[in-house]
């Protein structure tokens, strides 16, 4: 079966296998055709497969270069800001920087979160955060210390500006005024400009035109402020800023040691003040806080206590009136700029009232030197003229109208001497420079006359008035020179009228002012006529006693001369014609010197009589004394000065008189039976005078007692002892009250 299955198929195998071979071949061929054809499609397709690769290259490029740009378009924003704000950095541009970090850190940083670098610069904020605070502090510490500098300059030009301001504001009210008198020339100085050169010595440069404020650049304190705001830290910056300027504060206000030599120190102390406080008024005015109205108060309240002690301190060293004068401009100044810019003055202006105190003190000190050498270098006669010239001279310094005066002939002779035109010329030299400093005070005329007329009145009543009683007590002042002086003092407080109207017409007040009462009797020179009346006195009673010391008295005179002794006659023509040249005096004055005299006298006779180094008198001797009295008393009864009354100088003899009758007289029954009674004949009569005069007697009559032992002498001695018994019994008697 399989050989007939195999032969019946074994044709068709055989077909199957030619057609096998054939296909065999035909696939060769096919094999070969597309081997060839693969090699050209190969050779043909290379170029395109070549441009394929690129292409995929291209596009895996453009999609690389595609993602680039994206994360570029995101990081670059955050890079460039980062340059930025190291630029501003480095510029020092902080605020801005500032700003710029904060606009990093939360716009552009987020955007980059997944980069490395994102992370870096997120970590370095808030060291860059505290660069910039540092940085900004730097700078207010050099804004601060630069301010620190420039405060004097600043308060310099700050009062500069308000003295111009000051000065165009007076050009307007005087052209309104024109009708205004202008005051007197001022004598008190050489320099008839003194006051504008005042107003005008302080130089200044380029810096005029600007403002203190434009001076300085504040932009590191407004920085600053804002930096600090940011960053959550405001109160911190303004408890920081205030404290320094507090520091400062306390020392702009502390004065120099020597402030009070010059017053270039006055001027660096008062600009330095005046430039601190128009800072603070600035930053007050622009900080947006920072200083509050409050705040500088306080700083003011504080500093204005130290200035003023400052200033009063300093200015009481001050011994030249002209310094103080420039003090006083630069305080006023101060006051005026200060109140311009809203400060407080009102302590300040009490201190120019106290300075002014002290100017005047000054002055007054300075024309005590001025009348000592006018009473040093005068002879205190009358003045004599010789010519109209002179006359004219005289009655132009000195206002005195005199008509029977003018009548007389030449030489004419007035009756006061060349002290008083000198005084009467210097009291108004003194009157201009105490209105100098009235100047811009804001004083009404009234206020400046009462002012005026108050130191005018101490200058007179204790400045003149003590130089006057110094030039007293010179030794070669003589008695008529002492009588010239109280007639000049007159005549100087009777012009006191004339120089109330003075300054009434130079301070053009109108009030009823007046240096002395009109009413009663002069007062002015009360003291230093009291003491030139003890001066005349005291040498009065001087030169009795130069007579008196040349008596040359017998105490054991046997018999007396029968006439006055010499060095007493002599003595009472000298007092006759002393009190004769006292007529021109106030009649008090030549009573009470005529009576001074007359009790001196008397004093001193009293005293001669009972002085211990006499110890023996005797009866002649008491004779002699006796007609010196006598000749004493009839010249006390003349009444040698008009006015007293007959018994006025006479009285002070009746105690030596009655001690003498009653030794004399021998007549103690009398005085023992009336002593201590209102009818007594001796009331005068001291026990204890009586006493010594009889123990010298008893002495004095010893010499004869031993030698003639006569009963009348030894009664007499019996009876002088009975006497001395009975009087030492009153002397130790309780007196009667």
């Amino acid at each position: 079966d399989i050989e007939k299955m195999c032969n019946f198929h074994y044709q068709g195998f055989i077909d199957a296998i030619r057609e096998l071979l054939q296909v065999r071949t035909q696939a060769q061929k096919l094999n070969e055709g597309v081997v060839g054809i693969n090699k050209e499609i190969l050779s043909s397709a290379a170029a395109l497969t070549a441009k394929g690769e690129e292409l995929c290259k291209a596009r895996k490029t453009e999609h690389n270069i595609a993602t680039a740009i994206e994360s570029l378009s995101l990081c670059l924003p955050v890079l460039t800001t980062y340059a930025k704000l190291q630029k501003q950095m480095a510029e020092k541009r902080y605020y801005p920087a500032l700003k710029t970090l904060e606009m990093l850190e939360h716009q552009y940083l987020p955007r980059v979160a997944n980069y490395r670098f994102s992370q870096q610069m997120r970590e370095s904020i808030p060291k860059l955060r505290e660069n910039i605070k540092d940085a900004s502090m730097s700078e207010l510490k050099d804004f601060l210390e630069n301010i620190r500098k420039l405060s004097p300059k600043i308060g310099e030009v700050a009062m500069k500006h308000t003295t111009e301001q000051l000065a165009s504001d007076l050009v307007a009210v005087v052209r309104k005024k024109k009708r205004q008198a202008p005051l007197p020339p001022n004598s008190f100085s050489s320099d008839a400009e003194n006051f504008k050169s005042i107003s005008l010595d302080t130089s200044f440069d380029g810096d005029d035109e600007l403002s203190a404020q434009d001076m300085i650049d504040f932009s590191p304190v407004y920085r600053c402020l804002h930096i600090y705001s940011v960053l959550g830290l405001r109160d911190t910056f303004e408890d920081y800023y205030r404290k320094q300027r507090k520091k400062q504060a306390l020392l702009v206000i502390q004065p120099p040691t020597n402030m009070h030599e010059s017053v270039g120190e006055y001027k660096n102390y008062i600009h330095a003040i005046v430039g601190f406080f128009v800072i603070e008024d600035h930053i007050l005015n622009t900080g947006n806080g920072l200083v509050t109205r409050s705040y500088l108060d306080e700083v003011w309240s504080t500093a204005l206590t130290s200035i003023i002690n400052a200033l009063r301190t300093h200015t009481a060293y001050c011994t030249d009136a002209s310094l103080m004068l420039r003090i006083k401009h630069l305080i006023t100044m101060f006051n005026n700029t200060l109140r311009n810019y809203g400060y407080p003055i009102g302590q300040l202006l009490e201190l120019l009232a106290e300075i002014r105190e002290h100017y005047n003190e000054v002055l007054m000190q300075r024309w005590v030197q001025v009348f000592r050498e006018i009473l040093d270098d005068e002879s205190f006669l009358p003045i004599e003229v010789h010519s109209s010239a002179e006359f004219d001279e005289i009655v132009n310094n000195f206002p005195f109208v005199d008509d029977s005066l003018q009548e007389k002939p030449f030489p004419k002779l007035f009756p006061f001497s060349s002290m008083v035109p000198k005084v009467y010329q210097q009291v108004k030299e003194f009157i201009y420079a105490c209105l100098k400093f009235s100047d811009d005070l804001n004083l009404s005329q009234e206020e400046v006359c009462e002012m005026i007329r108050k130191s005018t009145n101490l200058l007179l009543t204790r400045t003149f008035s003590g130089c006057l009683s110094s030039s007293f007590r010179k030794p070669s002042l003589g008695l008529l020179q002492m009588v010239q002086i109280i007639l000049d003092t007159g005549y100087l407080e009777q012009a006191t009228i004339y120089l109330e109207e003075f300054v009434a017409n130079i301070t053009g007040a109108h009030v009823e002012a007046q240096f002395v009462s009109r009413t009663g009797p002069p007062a002015m020179f009360r003291v230093a006529r009291a003491d030139a009346e003890q001066q005349i006195i005291e040498k009065l009673q001087k030169k009795l006693d130069e007579f008196m010391e040349l008596e040359n008295y017998d105490w054991m005179l046997g018999e007396p001369q029968g006439h006055a002794s010499s060095h007493i006659t002599d003595m009472i023509a000298y007092l006759q014609s002393t009190l004769q040249a006292f007529s021109d005096l106030p009649a008090e004055v030549a009573q009470k010197a005529c009576k001074a005299a007359c009790k001196h006298l008397a004093d001193g006779l009293l005293h001669l009589l009972l002085q211990e180094e006499v110890k023996q008198v005797s009866t002649g001797a008491l004779s002699q004394l006796n007609l010196d009295i006598i000749q004493c008393e009839q010249f006390a009864a003349l009444v040698p000065v008009p006015g007293l009354d007959e018994d006025a100088c006479l009285q002070y003899f009746t105690e030596i008189r009655q001690l003498l009758d009653l030794v004399m007289a021998w007549d103690w029954p009398t005085y023992f039976h009336d002593h201590g009674q209102e009818t007594s004949k001796y009331p005068n009569v001291n026990p204890n005078n009586a006493i010594i005069l009889l123990e010298k007697m008893r002495e004095a009559d010893k010499k004869t007692v031993f030698a003639v032992l006569k009963k009348s002498e030894r009664d007499k001695k019996k009876l002088l002892e009975t006497v001395l018994k009975q009087l030492r019994q009153l002397a130790s008697a309780p007196s009667q009250p």
